[in-house]
């Protein structure tokens, strides 16, 4: 559970005391929750002005990041910040976007390196995704995009089919012609450790406003609800969960883009909702004006909140980085 919420905390200890000294009853359910992140941990030029000194983050580390790193989470410093998040909130799920991959390095000039991941970096040492974790998780990343990835804790669950910490394609996905370079949409069974499983789809929508923007996200949002490309929805399981950045704002660009009314019309309260807020008084997580974070589920619901603006929730860092603010959700029962 997020630490920022300290009532929740208490409430899930004080039920499980209680399922503890209760007699045995072979009717009783066992009601379990679980933190969940989702988390596009990209930066992008022009956020932090020339004569700012930002924890070593300046203009000519965010001119880098976007010629070398893809504008992906790499600076060492707000790395340091994001793993210290992550200790806090005590997650057990997490689908990352935009995350840099340090098996990159090796392409990357030294004189670009100060401050960043691949200034000491070598072969075998944990990825970044695998760093700001910390230990006992396991990653699996999209078909071809090494910058996407979903994430267990071990002692939670484990992907079917990955059999080591990292599986860099261990999600399974489908290209779409035209609509950039390998998969947006991932797909990953959980076996959980307490029984059961769970489906963890993995969505990054593509950006933009254009109408072949809208297209290509229309087409990937079909991957999750209609057909991956295998004959069945991304989101096949009996209990899914479905995480990310969609790219565009279900609550709010409904008559502009048609990939946001398709998304809508699929997460209607009927088969899926949405955990996370969805609509014109949402609480926004992306430019201050808009939800395009989210968290939605045929089976799971839970309260969540946004890194920053939630009250009494503090920023994943206070050095100026992230375009994007981390969404965490307490979700059950599983």
């Amino acid at each position: 559970m997020p630490a920022s919420h300290p009532p929740a905390r208490i409430a899930a200890l004080g039920l499980l005391l209680a399922a503890a000294c209760a007699p045995p009853d072979d009717s009783a359910t066992v009601v379990q929750e679980a933190t969940v992140v989702t988390f596009n941990t990209g930066t992008t030029e022009g956020l932090v002005p020339d004569d700012d000194p930002n924890g070593g983050y300046g203009s000519e580390q965010a001119g880098w990041s976007d010629a070398w790193y893809g504008d992906g989470l790499a600076f060492l410093a707000v790395m340091e910040d994001t793993r210290a998040w992550f200790e806090s909130t005590q997650a057990q799920v997490v689908a990352f976007q935009e995350i840099f991959y340090s098996g990159d390095c090796g392409a990357i000039p030294e004189e670009y390196t100060p401050g960043f991941v691949c200034e000491s970096w070598q072969q075998g040492d944990p990825t970044v995704a695998q760093w700001v974790l910390g230990d006992g998780w396991q990653v699996a990343c999209h078909p071809g995009r090494n910058d996407k990835c979903g994430a267990v804790r071990e002692d939670f669950g484990r992907f079917v089919g990955c059999d080591s910490d990292l599986c860099l394609e261990g999600l399974q996905g489908g290209e779409i012609d035209g609509c950039g370079s390998g998969t947006r949409v991932g797909r990953g069974t959980l076996e959980l450790t307490d029984g059961g499983s769970l489906t963890l789809v993995s969505v990054h929508g593509s950006s933009g406003l254009s109408q072949e923007d809208q297209d290509c996200r229309k087409l990937q949002f079909q991957q999750v609800f209609e057909d991956l490309g295998d004959g069945e929805p991304a989101a096949n399981g009996e209990r899914n969960l479905i995480m990310g950045d969609m790219n565009t704002d279900p609550g709010r660009a409904t008559e502009a883009d048609e990939s946001a009314a398709y998304l809508a019309q699929q997460v209607d309260g009927e088969r899926f909702h949405f955990v996370t807020e969805a609509g014109a008084d949402a609480e926004p997580s992306y430019a201050g004006i808009f939800n395009i974070d989210h968290v939605i589920s045929d089976h799971l619901d839970g309260d969540c909140s946004i890194a920053g603006l939630t009250e009494d929730d503090p920023p994943v860092s206070e050095i100026v980085f992230f375009d994007h603010k981390a969404v965490a959700c307490s979700v059950g029962p599983f």
